[in-house]
């Protein structure tokens, strides 16, 4: 049976029992620090899931959960480079801890680690997991490569922006889940199903982020509100009031605003448009979709309880 507890507790056991060597000391710290930052650890966690849920045994897939999350962590530490990101998760960032260079090195050793965690999976799916693994890994930074080229375009379209997303965060999460899933012994069809349910939980989570950026409580989100807007990011929102409002809305962008005064005026089209109901929406099908995904998959209705009310949880989410 999936308990919640007993997954996140056995998540956390796997990464605060993970030695890294002593020396050299500005190479392993600031890894020591990533993975000491908390967050949801969803991608672990999902991993886990998905294997005990086909009948798997979690003992054999916890070296893939350490990698998927290794993995993760090594995608933060550069995005912070690339965005110049001070904060992650409550704490100053990798790279102002420390300094750009040192991030950058011990980000690549992450991913090096990441590798060699996911190729202990039994022996037996080893070739399938790392396909998987490399494949997506590749995905994550096309979706990076993405989400850089539209900071330059204001005509990115909605679809597009979907499949950036996607890329970017969706893949990992359904990667998660087909490794959990192959390594618990699950048949082709049932590793497709978890990972059609990873990567809509994926979407739904990320839209999800872009409404809470505007539309949430700073003192719970964790962060400013407004940030998205104030850098002109192409969020779902955005780009639909863009492409709705297209006139009113490049004007406001391109006057010289206080940053309170811009989040106001842009988010009053937002509202006028009622992007926030319309994105809630689309967060809901996006959960939907996750959880009908499985819908084939046999498994105990305790565990699939598990998968129903995490993605509930997730599309409603308010940090």
């Amino acid at each position: 049976m999936i308990d919640k507890k007993r997954i996140s507790e056995a998540v956390a056991s796997i990464i605060s029992s993970y030695k890294l060597p002593e020396r050299p000391d500005g190479l392993y710290r600031p890894i020591e620090y990533a993975l000491d930052c908390g967050g949801k650890r969803l991608r672990p966690s999902l991993l886990l899931a998905s294997c005990m849920a086909v009948g798997g045994k979690i003992e054999e897939a916890e070296s893939a959960a350490l990698g998927i999350e290794m993995f993760h962590n090594f995608t933060l530490l550069h995005d912070d480079v690339m965005d110049r990101a001070d904060m992650r998760r409550g704490r100053p960032t990798v790279h102002v801890k420390w300094n750009d260079v040192t991030a950058i090195l011990s980000g690549d050793a992450m991913l090096t680690l990441a590798g060699s965690l996911i190729t202990e999976v039994p022996d037996c799916v080893l070739r399938k997991v790392l396909a998987m693994f490399n494949r997506t890994a590749m995905e994550v930074y096309e979706g990076q490569q993405y989400d850089m080229d539209f900071e330059h375009r204001n005509d990115v379209s909605v679809d597009e922006y979907m499949a950036m997303i996607r890329l970017k965060t969706s893949v990992l999460l359904g990667c998660a889940c087909a490794i959990g899933a192959t390594t618990g012994g699950a048949g082709d069809k049932d590793v497709d199903a978890f990972y059609s349910y990873g990567e809509n939980l994926g979407l739904a989570f990320q839209l999800r982020d872009d409404w809470l950026d505007t539309y949430g409580d700073a003192e719970v989100f964790g962060k400013a509100i407004g940030g998205d807007i104030v850098n002109r990011k192409k969020t779902w929102l955005l780009i639909s009031a863009l492409r709705e409002r297209t006139e009113e809305l490049s004007g406001i962008l391109s006057e010289d605003l206080e940053d309170g005064e811009l989040i106001r005026q842009v988010k009053e089209v937002y509202d006028s448009l009622h992007l926030s109901e319309r994105c809630d929406v689309l967060i809901n099908s996006y959960a939907e979709k996750a959880v009908s995904a499985l819908d084939k998959v046999a498994m105990p209705d305790s565990d699939r309880k598990y998968f129903t009310e995490l993605a509930l949880s997730l599309s409603q989410r308010d940090k």
